[in-house]
């Protein structure tokens, strides 16, 4: 808790960095704030467009993208992504993801819809989940080429359909699978998942693993934001936030058929994303599973320099996953 004045208003809670909630319940964002036009820095060939999902409340948004097109009836693999940001801070109308998925889109060669979910603490968990999962149900009423939006009836390939996604992205990627997996809700979405990148995942845990505990700013840092943005389950062992408390009994039905985990060596949330992936390996889950750990990095370190050899080497690496085995176009 805070008790600083700032503009003559109390700070009710800070997350350093992120937010400060003042008590008058106005919430002051402190980074990804901005806002860049769909047709910035787009690489040679690609186009973007933001479009609305849900024109009722929620009022749910996203940003399109379309890779460039050798031939007008054109498929590519579709690529679903959620932003991180700690479910509290970031768009993908920012810079920084802009230009992430713009630069994904152009290696991967795939259709992406970028989901604009809504952030606590006004709008707290389940808020972000049930957003993307409206909008993963929008985005496959095109799979019968007879939707709303024209660059995915004509160009998404909806037998090879990803999730992604960094952070807190990561995570809702993770648990959209796992509902897209379940019998009563997956029977409901219309489509298959192939695959999901779990980018630096924000999973966590009440009790320590591994590095934690060596950092203990850190570590107290990241256990009071799990209470803030889910004040209705704080519990750090939640398993939407924490899939392998009791053993991780939900990830036999993980609704797809690969995973690829991506870990940061600096990254204090680095020891869950090693535990999922061993969690899952073994769970009886009848998928592929694969990690890979960038030396010398923290979390989200390819966001801030798309331009690094480090950063390339991971978009590369999610291009190959989304794009394995398929014929040479």
């Amino acid at each position: 808790m805070a008790s600083a004045s700032t503009n003559d208003q109390e700070v009710a809670y800070e997350l350093p960095g992120l937010l400060r909630l003042y008590k008058d319940g106005h919430v002051e964002r402190l980074r990804n704030t901005d806002v860049v036009p769909p047709s910035s820095n787009l690489s040679a060939g690609i186009s973007s467009k933001d479009i609305t999902i849900n024109i009722y409340e929620p009022n749910i948004s996203a940003r399109l993208y379309l890779p460039k097109l050798n031939h007008p009836n054109q498929k590519f693999p579709l690529l679903v992504y959620f932003h991180g940001g700690a479910f509290c801070v970031g768009s993908p109308f920012c810079n920084k993801y802009h230009s992430y998925v713009t630069k994904l889109v152009a290696e991967a060669n795939v259709v992406a819809v970028s989901v604009n979910y809504r952030k606590a603490p006004e709008h707290p968990i389940p808020a972000a989940y049930e957003d993307s999962w409206a909008a993963l149900h929008w985005i496959a009423s095109h799979r019968n080429s007879n939707g709303p939006e024209l660059w995915l009836n004509n160009h998404a390939d909806f037998g090879k359909v990803f999730l992604a996604g960094e952070s807190a992205g990561a995570n809702i990627a993770h648990n959209l699978a796992l509902a897209a997996g379940s019998e009563d809700l997956g029977s409901g979405l219309g489509i298959e998942l192939l695959g999901i990148a779990l980018v630096h995942p924000y999973f966590w845990g009440s009790d320590p693993i591994g590095s934690e505990a060596a950092d203990p700013d850190k570590k107290a840092h990241i256990d009071r934001l799990w209470p803030f943005i889910c004040p209705s389950n704080p519990d750090n062992d939640d398993l939407r936030i924490n899939p392998v408390a009791l053993g991780g009994p939900g990830l036999t039905g993980l609704g797809c058929k690969r995973v690829l985990v991506s870990v940061a060596e600096k990254d204090v949330l680095k020891d869950r994303g090693w535990v999922y992936y061993r969690v899952l390996s073994g769970s009886g889950w009848m998928g592929v599973v694969e990690i890979g750990e960038t030396e010398g990095e923290d979390h989200a370190f390819h966001l801030n320099d798309l331009e690094s050899q480090k950063a390339k080497n991971l978009i590369q690496r999610l291009a190959h996953f989304f794009n394995r085995d398929m014929p040479f176009l």
